[in-house]
Formats: structure tokens, C-alpha cells, sequence
């Protein structure tokens, strides 16, 4: 499902499947980055609401707000953990039940490319999440 941009935009349209497989588990790519500070970056308005869009999903796995994820995360996203990857079910699934709780993401860089349809959205964060034993509706990998 895709996410349509507001109008004005050139009608582009932004595949959140590229938006979830490359925003979740990309703490260790900029981790190898060494960048102490990036410079100020301008983002185009296209650029901006992809952006706000993803701040919006960390608020959304806090708060496990699994309808608006559902209706967000495409179908075939992807979602790779340290122990392994999750399906889209799974994944809500997990935020559903406790299993994982994202408590906090603080973002401290953030880079876009729109690529026709595709926006490619990679954060540096810090992500603060429980991950319960006894709950444990994660997938053993």
C-alpha cells in the first residue's frame, strides 16, 4: 500500500515498503559512520513529510498504535532485529503483545532520497525498547 503524498507534490508517490525495510535496523550503519555532527542538511517538502512520517511511526511503536502501523507498514516490509527478521504480522504482533516495547527513539541524524516512487529514509537513532522473556511471542530464529 502505498503512501500518497500531499497534492502539489508532483503526484509522487512513496513506497513505505522501501520506507520500513531501510528505517528499522540502521542504527548500525551509521554506527560504523564515525560522523561526530552532520552538517545542516535542507530537505525539500517532499523529502520533509517522509521524514515526519517516520517520527510520527517511532511515536506510533511507543505508544503501540498497531491500527495506524498496520495501515502503514506494507504488506511484504521486512523488519531486521539483532537476533534475526520479522514478517509485518510478526512485528505488530510483537508491539501488539508486549513483546518488544519501543519506549523511546531519539534521532540524531536522518537522511532521504526519493527515488521515483521510493523514499529511502535512514536514521541514526538511539532507541531505548524492553524486550520481555515471558511474553515471548517473538519468532525463535
Amino acid at each position: 500500500m502505498p503512501f500518497n503524498l500531499k497534492p502539489g507534490k508532483a503526484a509522487r508517490r512513496v513506497s513505505i515498503l522501501g520506507l520500513c525495510f531501510l528505517v528499522m535496523g540502521v542504527h548500525g550503519a551509521f554506527a560504523q559512520s564515525g560522523k561526530a555532527n552532520a552538517p545542516a542538511v535542507s530537505f525539500t517538502e517532499a523529502e520533509q513529510e517522509v521524514i515526519s512520517l517516520s517520527k510520527e511511526k517511532w511515536t506510533w511503536m511507543s505508544e503501540r498504535k498497531v491500527d495506524s502501523l498496520a495501515a502503514l507498514f506494507h504488506e511484504k516490509a521486512v523488519f531486521v532485529h539483532m537476533g534475526g527478521t520479522m514478517s509485518r504480522d510478526q512485528e505488530l504482533n510483537v508491539i501488539k503483545t508486549g513483546g518488544i516495547h519501543y519506549k523511546k527513539a531519539d534521532i540524531h541524524e536522518v537522511s532521504v532520497n526519493i527515488i521515483g516512487s521510493t523514499a529511502i529514509l535512514l536514521n541514526r537513532i538511539t532507541l531505548l525498547a524492553v524486550v520481555a522473556e515471558t511474553r515471548s511471542p517473538i519468532p525463535s530464529w
